[in-house]
């Protein structure tokens, strides 16, 4: 049974035997039957193009294009980038050090082995992109899935369905229709790996169900990623990529620019390109940008614009029944403005008035984001907005362009989440790295201080590390101070 929709109780627990009755067989371990579902998901994205791109556009109102930039050829190049390096990520390797006795002898070697079913919770805003691009990672590794697209898309939902069901084995992937009321039944069941992309309310929710079967979890979440522009950035440049970035999806993104630190010196100058370039794109692309998800989506950023006590000096006119909030530029506010208060996915950019010094401050007293960004030509200026901050990822004059490297790990920290994905990242993080040991008979002739009676005649047989550094070495070093005194208090 590949699909469960709509979602049943018995439905999905007949389903869940299936394939728990597949990991126990061990065909999703077959490097053959993991080429054989990657290519299979490949040409289901290929044939069906066209129909996935109309379903993402009754859901998102998202122009063909976009949706195949951002989450169909995305998906695409992470299956046969899969497809091409699976027996190298497959093979595992002999750990780094150990000694001849371990891992010369012992032939030491870390297996990696598929944690068993998986569930892979997507998200609306890239309904094919967070679902099937991770659905990637945890079939390479050799796991059994399920797969649970996002309701709110619910056209792309009903086609994903149809299709998996269609192009899919059945016995090893299935996927499932939900809502957040049958979401509770769903994680009362034991998963072997979880993997979700969303919201942090949710995610911890995720986390705790997770937590009662101990499973383990990665969470991809969000928070408010911000973008500093300092007096040595090509403003105009700084601009044009703030704003384009912010139109993307209609700024349901979670690696979009929440918000702009800019300092006093080029302030007016940014908020005056940041408005011609929003005005040029959305004037010559209006046709083609996206809307919001839904109504309520609507109401909460109209809210938060209606509240705010800072200067509008872009916007245009809203339509609530389309759920087209038209994109706008807030100037003069402060982090207590209520622009500010929360995650805005969506197109409003507030643009605070600060420096560096201070934008370090602010951003290091909120939770880590998924994203930074640093807009600047001077490295040492970007080095130590690196050294002295924590996200996700970073992307340097330029937006979430980090997200595209796909053989880099992709993922938060702190409450932007955990673990990663992309490439051999995200197959390492479907796999369980098993040690293992083959120590022959002949060897205890060698080794016989391991068996009572004890002695410590033997201890260089336990303890033979020695430091390649002297006792106090580094103690100056550390007591240095900006004179280059030594600090003996």
């Amino acid at each position: 049974m590949a699909a469960v929709a709509p979602f049943s109780t018995t439905g999905f627990d007949s389903a869940y035997k299936s394939l728990r009755s597949s990991c126990a067989s061990g065909r999703t371990k077959d490097l053959a039957w993991r080429k054989w579902q990657l290519k299979q998901m490949y040409w289901l994205l290929d044939e069906y193009e066209s129909e996935l791109q109309q379903a993402m556009f009754k859901d998102l109102h998202r122009h063909a294009f976009e949706s195949l930039a951002y989450d169909l050829a995305e998906t695409k190049g992470a299956i046969l980038e899969a497809i091409n390096n699976l027996e190298s990520w497959a093979k595992g390797e002999a750990p780094p050090h150990g000694g001849i006795l371990w891992n010369w002898i012992g032939r030491a070697w870390i297996r990696k082995e598929p944690f068993g079913l998986v569930l892979i919770i997507g998200a609306w805003n890239y309904p094919i992109g967070t679902l099937l691009t991770v659905a990637v990672s945890a079939i390479a590794a050799g796991n059994a899935v399920v797969l649970k697209p996002s309701e709110m898309t619910s056209h792309t939902e009903a086609l994903l369905v149809k299709l998996v069901a269609r192009y899919m084995d059945p016995e090893a992937i299935a996927i499932v229709s939900a809502g957040p009321a049958e979401m509770g039944t769903l994680l009362k069941h034991r998963f072997d790996f979880i993997f979700y992309t969303g919201s942090s309310r949710v995610g911890r929710i995720i986390a705790t169900a997770a937590a009662a079967h101990v499973t383990p979890t990665a969470l991809e979440l969000g928070g408010q990623a911000p973008a500093i522009v300092t007096k040595h950035a090509n403003i105009d440049l700084a601009a044009k990529r703030i704003a384009n970035a912010k139109l993307i999806n209609l700024g349901q993104l979670c690696v979009n620019v929440n918000h702009v630190f800019a300092e006093a010196e080029i302030y007016d100058e940014l908020n005056d390109r940041l408005r011609h370039w929003m005005a040029k794109f959305v004037d010559e692309g209006r046709e083609t940008l996206s809307h919001l998800i839904n109504h309520q989506h609507f109401d909460r950023l109209r809210g938060l614009l209606d509240k705010s006590k800072g200067t509008t000096i872009y916007t245009g006119e809203h339509n609530r029944e389309t759920k087209w909030l038209h994109p706008t530029i807030v100037k003069d506010v402060t982090m207590s403005d209520s622009v500010l208060s929360e995650e805005i996915f969506g197109p409003i950019l507030p643009v605070v008035k600060t420096d560096v010094k201070s934008a370090l401050r602010t951003i290091n007293a909120m939770p880590h984001p998924l994203a930074l960004y640093v807009f600047s030509k001077k490295q040492s200026e970007i080095d130590r907005i690196l050294d002295e901050t924590r996200s996700g990822g970073v992307t340097v004059n330029d937006i979430a362009v980090h997200n595209d490297v796909t053989s880099a790990p992709f993922g938060g920290v702190g409450e932007s989440g955990y673990g990663s994905y992309h490439g051999k990242w995200g197959f390492d993080t479907f796999s369980h790295n098993r040690t293992v040991v083959y120590m022959p008979g002949f060897l205890d002739r060698f080794v016989g201080w391991r068996y009572p009676p004890f002695d410590m005649k033997n201890r260089g047989e336990v303890d033979s590390h020695k430091p390649n550094f002297k006792k106090g070495e580094g103690l100056a070093d550390q007591r240095v101070g900006k004179k280059g005194w030594l600090w003996f208090f």
